[in-house]
């Protein structure tokens, strides 16, 4: 049987080789890297603050693909056209490049620009990653299609082709240029021999590999650094305190008061600092560096740049707070099934133990006010209640609740009703809310105040999630607050932290239930007492006293009209819709007045009931007695999910005719309401009395001449009250003398306030937590904006801001997606990890304790820039501020180590003799641990390969690590007569 031959075997195929060097020259013409390479010469530190690109493609070597990446340095072209600058002789840009030395050792950079300098170059690599070219053979068959390539097309870019496995980067090139070539070589090894740990072997390798045939050889330029780890931090006490979750119930969790969310890391967020010494420019035999003796002194080292290397994910209290509680959001159990039977279900002898200590709440209460209204009262009830699961399986005791209960409701502490009654006026939202940005954030994040009843809870809630209970302690928490919420309705108690008036629709739905429940306790309350208080006189939409005295005389009010829209929003979304409702009648001069004088005839002898106060100087136009404001019931509340079932109503009307009729009908309550106030505080009466005071637009004044030739004011209704089948003139038809407090209601308080107690009971601990999300966002963006002013970190602000606006696209949204939430939380909490790192570094360098004012914004600069920058410049080396206190760090650290591995002399000795070279060179009373990194990168211009070749720039880099050597070298010659 015949064998199926191996894929790789078509490497070997020079038809494939040949197709495959078109694709290359086909994909370096398309990108138009073809002829003379022109550029301006590098600025220092290019490579790190310069914008870096890349474009890719794919080719194959018969059936072996392969990817093609192109990275450059973006860089503004230069005034004058480069390639005819450079010239025909002018060395590539690419070789330029290799001996500039502004940008030795980029901190962040491609792996080929820190070992080359270069500011482009194309890899070829395996397109999968488990792909690699291994074989001696494919290698060269690699490099020998660039290098034709190249030839073909004049290209003066590097290419590079990966060989071996992706791990190792290695790769191998080629840069042609007119009678010039680079070769770009490497050798990588993980046992060093010895005779490249120094400088003095590395020149002697550079130097064989160029084999140039001067003498003496030209100077060779170098540039060296070396790298040191500092990893040990036990000296240094970590700024954070620990949590003290016993200190809850004192109102304080690890230093933290109730309504106060955590912050700060729980680990150190800095792991090491990385310390690189740098001689930036040295010529050949100004250093000594070998196996007996080094003059590396980190201590002289011209040039010091530190790095910190950040911990992974390091855990934060905040981020954990957040991730916890957005956890409850995806718990399916309901509040019954977690704490067992519910103190809310009505069947069970358990739970007639609570209605009757219930009942007791109804009973007339002394002038003292109980601390705790519900819990006190029925904790005895609850025992039993209690019994099946265990009273110590109860997820909350109750020192812990009677504090959060305590702080969520404080008007409960106080021991005199008036007391009691005051704050809870105050609470409720009587003073004026703080204008400012971080106030007025609940709007944009839909959320609550941030002084709110609402927002304490979301906060009481979080804490409680994380420290005692998890969602069995939010589920006692929550049965605890509807308790005292029933307690509230049904003894005319004001909730606390709630503004006063109708729902908030910028708030969270929670919040407006809450808000509703306010309401109606203060209907109920004001009807209990007999009084007027929920009673008010407005020109509709809340106008009080004379709120028509702008239209007394003119008859036109243009703030009066949109007054009068008010009173129409909870019923209609525009005044449009009242509009289409007006349907044919007769013309109001006609019968619609004739109707409205016989109706002023009967009732002019009815006693007048509800006025307020007379309407300015406004005279009854038939009477021609005083016009009283009457007293109206205000629109009832709503909130947006009623609102939203409102709608859906009234849209299925349909838009007939009939539908029409009737959608104008379940509209006009409120106008019936008040038509039927204002005949009975106005006996005799007409409509045209009605508008003037409820729609002063509507009643059109004139000035004309009598037939005696004096000038008199005449008015008429406007246009729109004049349409046939007019809706305000068939409610004034049917209203009839009532006053307000006769009529049936318009907002039925004990109705609703049960349907806002049946809501807040059957909220399961997830829908809970959906609710209070945006409060608990809206609290860590005030805890990181707060802890960000104190450390004062630009990109931190910046980051805020992005938060703050992502944040106001997503909760704006009923139900938000769980993805982007989660994108909200972490981006919390890399702001937290920020400003801790920043905690960390002020405190290991010593910012706050330094008493010179100069040398603390110094040092704050120099914390921050660690922070956002990848590599920092150390003013003044190792003698500078920073550079001394970085000293110090690494002596107290080598002392640490020295102190803990301490071994006889004669054993020292032995291990000195025997150590690596470095140790060996330094001696034990180096201050600095052997270097973790030794880079060193080596040039020289010099002819190859003969003596009367084009001196061509040479270069080798090298770098030796505990772990991994590598060479990496990049050699020209003159191929003019070769």
């Amino acid at each position: 049987m015949k064998s199926k031959p191996h894929p790789t075997s078509s490497f070997f195929e020079e038809k494939d080789k040949e197709v495959f060097i078109s694709k290359i020259e086909e994909v370096l013409n398309d990108w138009k890297l073809i002829g003379i390479s022109s550029g301006k010469p590098l600025e220092k530190g290019i490579f790190t603050t310069g914008t870096w690109e890349e474009k890719s493609d794919e080719i194959s070597f018969a059936d072996f693909k392969f990817s093609v990446t192109h990275h450059y340095l973006v860089q503004e072209p230069s005034d004058k056209d480069g390639k005819e600058e450079l010239g025909e002789d002018a060395l590539p840009l690419p070789m330029q490049d290799l001996l500039c030395m502004n940008n030795d050792f980029p901190p962040r950079a491609h792996c080929l620009v820190r070992w080359y300098g270069l500011r482009e170059f194309v890899v070829i690599a395996p397109a999968a990653n488990n792909d690699a070219v291994i074989s001696e053979s494919k290698c060269n068959l690699l490099l020998s299609s660039i290098s034709i390539a190249l030839g073909n097309t004049g290209c003066q870019v590097p290419l590079f082709v990966q060989i071996h496995h992706k791990w190792r980067r290695m790769y191998v090139g080629e840069c042609q240029g007119p009678g010039v070539r680079t070769d770009f070589e490497m050798v990588h090894l993980r046992k060093v021999p010895g005779q490249y740990t120094h400088l003095s072997g590395l020149l002697d390798i550079f130097k064989t590999k160029i084999g140039c045939p001067l003498t003496p050889l030209p100077p060779v330029s170098m540039a060296i650094r070396l790298t040191f780890v500092l990893q040990d931090w036990q000296q240094y006490f970590w700024p954070q305190q620990p949590p003290d979750i016993d200190a809850l119930v004192g109102g304080e969790v690890g230093g933290l008061e109730f309504g106060k969310l955590p912050f700060g890391a729980c680990e150190d967020p800095i792991s090491e600092l990385h310390l690189a010494t740098t001689w930036p420019h040295l010529a050949e035999g100004i250093i000594v560096d070998n196996d007996v003796y080094s003059d590396l002194d980190p201590l002289q080292a011209p040039q010091w740049s530190v790095r910190v290397r950040k911990a992974d994910n390091p855990q934060c209290l905040l981020g954990d707070f957040l991730t916890e509680f957005f956890k409850l959001c995806r718990r399916k159990e309901s509040t019954d099934e977690i704490l067992g039977r519910s103190a809310f279900d009505e069947e069970g002898k358990e739970v007639a133990d609570i209605t009757h200590a219930l009942s007791k709440l109804t009973e007339p209460a002394p002038v003292p006010i109980p601390k705790l209204s519900v819990t006190n009262m029925v904790h005895s009830a609850k025992k039993k209640i209690r019994k099946h699961r265990g009273v110590d399986e109860s997820p909350l005791n109750n020192e812990v609740l009677n504090t959060i209960l305590l702080f969520l409701f404080p008007d409960a502490a106080d021991k005199l009703g008036d007391v009691f009654e005051n704050r809870a006026s105050t609470s409720a939202g009587n003073n004026p809310p703080p204008e400012n940005e971080d106030y007025n954030l609940f709007s944009q994040f839909k959320s609550a105040p941030s002084d709110s009843l609402t927002y304490k809870l979301a906060l009481c809630l979080c804490m409680i999630n994380f420290y005692h209970g998890g969602v069995k302690g939010v589920a006692h928490l929550w049965q605890e607050f509807v308790l005292e919420m029933r307690y509230r309705w049904e003894n005319n108690y004001l909730i606390p932290g709630l503004a006063n008036g109708a729902p908030d629709l910028r708030c969270c739905l929670l919040h407006q239930k809450l808000q509703m429940l306010n309401c109606c306790i203060e209907r109920k309350k004001a009807r209990d007492e007999g009084k007027r208080g929920s009673m008010s006189d407005r020109s509709p939409g809340g106008a009080s006293g004379d709120g028509a005295k702008g239209g007394e005389h003119s008859g036109e009010n243009p703030d009066k009209e949109k007054e009068f829209g008010k009173s129409w929003e909870s019923w209609s979304d525009s005044e449009e819709e009242f509009f289409e409702c007006l349907s044919d009648t007769e013309d109001l001069k006609g019968n619609g007045q004739e109707n409205g004088k016989k109706g002023a005839k009967e009732s002019v002898n009815l006693k007048p009931e509800g006025r307020l106060h007379p309407h300015g100087k406004l005279m009854l136009l038939h009477p021609g007695e005083p016009l009283y404001v009457p007293i109206t019931q205000e629109p009832a509340p709503m909130t947006e999910d009623l609102l939203e079932e409102q709608s859906e109503v009234l849209a299925k009307l349909g838009t007939s005719a009939e539908g029409a009729h009737l959608r104008a009908r379940m509209q006009s309550a409120c106008l019936l309401s008040d038509m039927e106030s204002f005949k009975a505080a106005n006996p005799g009466c007409c409509l045209e009395d009605f508008v003037r005071w409820y729609s002063p637009r509507d009643y059109i004044e004139e000035e004309v001449i009598d037939e005696k030739g004096n000038k008199v004011i005449r008015g008429e209704l406007s246009a729109r009250m004049k349409i046939p089948s007019n809706m305000w003139v068939e409610a004034w038809e049917t209203a009839k003398p009532v006053p307000a407090r006769r009529q049936k209601r318009l907002f039925d308080d004990t109705r609703e306030a049960e349907k806002v107690l049946h809501y807040l009971a059957v909220q399961k601990p997830a829908d809970l937590a959906r609710h209070l999300l945006p409060c608990i966002i809206h609290a860590a963006v005030l805890k990181v904006k707060e802890e960000e002013a104190v450390e004062d970190i630009s990109s931190v602000k910046k980051i805020i801001k992005q938060i703050i606006s992502h944040s106001s696209k997503v909760l704006r949204f009923p139900s938000p997606e769980d993805k982007k939430l989660e994108e909200i939380i972490a981006q919390i909490m890399s702001v937290e990890a920020i400003i801790a790192r920043a905690r960390s570094l002020k405190a290991k360098f010593g910012v706050e304790k330094c008493e010179n004012e100069e040398e603390k914004e110094d040092l704050q600069r120099f914390v921050n820039s660690l922070l956002e920058q990848p590599e920092v410049s150390v003013v003044g080396a190792g003698r500078g501020p920073a550079g001394s206190i970085i000293h110090k760090l690494f002596v107290n650290a080598q002392r640490l180590t020295e102190s803990s591995d301490e071994v006889p002399a004669p054993l020292e000795e032995e291990l000195r003799r025997s150590g690596c070279p470095e140790e060996r060179r330094q001696g034990v009373q180096s201050e600095f641990p052997p270097p973790a990194g030794r880079e060193v990168i080596l040039r020289a211009s010099v002819p190859r390969p003969a003596p009367y070749s084009k001196a061509l720039p040479q270069r080798m880099y090298s770098v030796l690590t505990r772990e991994d050597f590598r060479l990496a070298g990049a050699f020209s010659a003159d191929t003019t007569f070769f």
